[in-house]
């Protein structure tokens, strides 16, 4: 079978379904309730498999971002998404703790966008 596109362009739809299940994720652990109420979000609890998983599917989504790399189709958007990744942990990493939602929440709407975009260009391209 001959694909014009490259496989891991074809695996963007689980990468979606993680940001957006990682998005929820972080509104109950960072969210306006936590917030308001000076709940710390280290304290909650956070059960192993939650954290091995969410843990693994960011991993597994950096993998798949530098593995894009090497396929030309889709190389534009990959880089988009590891900038908005960078930048994004950057700024994470220098605010207070009530800016890393909305941080995360466009860092996610980078991705998305990004993977979105991969798709229909699969699409088109079958």
């Amino acid at each position: 079978m001959n694909l014009p596109f490259p496989f891991p362009i074809f695996l963007a739809p689980f990468l979606i379904l993680f940001e957006a299940l990682q998005l929820v994720a972080a509104e109950r652990y960072l969210g306006a309730r936590q917030a308001e109420t000076g709940i710390d979000p280290r304290d909650m609890p956070l059960s192993e498999i939650r954290a091995f998983l969410w843990s693994a599917g960011i991993i597994c989504t950096w993998l798949w971002m530098l593995s894009s790399l090497l396929f030309e189709p889709g190389r534009t958007q990959v880089v988009a998404m590891l900038l908005a990744s960078m930048v994004g942990y950057s700024l994470r990493r220098n605010c207070s703790r009530r800016w890393v939602l909305p941080i995360m929440t466009g860092e996610a709407a980078v991705r998305i966008g990004m993977l979105m975009s991969l798709l229909t260009i699969a699409w088109r391209s079958i």
